[in-house]
């Protein structure tokens, strides 16, 4: 197989200044892919590109808000214009309000919220799947989350916005099945990225326990996960969720278990008991 499978093949990485759009930039570049880069951040973009040049890789940095019709028309623009294609776009880009209970959101900054997950996948998926169809078909994937599957307390925006996501890529995959075009999602649970890194040690480790696999997962593997429904490895797959969790879809993994009538020994870090 060839160290860069994806040699002479164009992504496009919305939300690319830092954490896993950044990472998966990166992750593009090493199989051989060269990479528009999007987010309002130039300078930390310029970074990320400077980073990728450096190693021998192509990219280019383009100041994007994925809110805005003409900037995002205009990110997808510089593939064709620069790269002369298009062949996988990622959808990383996220905002939105600071947790708080869903009577206490600030009307503006759930719009926000709103806005950045389902307005900004909307339109980059709008311009991209018409840039994929140019050039025979591609693959989009777009940035969901656990949330968006299950709901996050005092996350309203965060879990609508997700949600959302998660249908607008089962519709894209239904109307471009036929063509070439496969959309598929990722739903990562807690992820170590700069968000979690600032948190602190305590946040990382409930992150951690939280996941079945009691640890949390890494930008890498989500970028991996990215790249494959990108390759021709998927070719069979559109329309799916696929979590990066740790298994925390799957269902409860209870630290204790008790039997109906016999006492249970609490353990150091037991929880609320569990019936098996």
């Amino acid at each position: 197989m060839s160290d860069q499978p994806m040699q002479g093949r164009v992504a496009l990485v919305a939300g690319a200044s830092r954490g896993i759009g950044a990472v998966t930039a990166r992750a593009f570049a090493a199989a051989g892919a060269a990479v528009v880069l999007g987010a309002r951040d130039i300078s930390a973009l310029e970074a990320v590109a400077a980073d990728i040049v450096a190693g021998g890789g192509r990219a280019i940095p383009v100041r994007a808000d994925v809110t805005d019709v003409d900037s995002v028309r205009n990110l997808v623009g510089r593939a064709m214009t620069d790269f002369g294609r298009l062949d996988m776009a990622f959808n990383n880009a996220a905002g939105g309000p600071m947790p708080a209970p869903l009577a206490d959101l600030d009307p503006g900054e759930f719009d926000q919220g709103i806005a950045t997950h389902i307005r900004g996948t909307f339109l980059g998926m709008k311009f991209q799947i018409g840039a994929l169809l140019a050039g025979g078909g591609g693959a989009i994937v777009n940035m969901a989350s656990v949330a968006g599957v299950n709901g996050t307390a005092n996350l309203a925006a965060y879990v609508a916005g997700k949600a959302g996501i998660i249908g607008l890529t089962k519709v894209g995959a239904l109307d471009y099945a036929d063509q070439g075009i496969r959309v598929n999602v990722v739903a990562p649970g807690p992820i170590l990225t700069h968000h979690l890194e600032a948190a602190g040690p305590r946040a990382q480790q409930l992150a951690g326990l939280s996941t079945p696999m009691h640890r949390t997962g890494t930008a890498a593997e989500v970028a991996r996960t990215v790249l494959w429904l990108c390759s021709d490895e998927s070719s069979f797959i559109t329309g799916a969720v696929i979590p990066i969790d740790g298994g925390q879809l799957a269902g409860n993994k209870p630290p204790q278990m008790y039997r109906p009538g016999q006492p249970m020994e609490a353990g150091p870090d037991s929880g609320p008991p569990n019936q098996a």
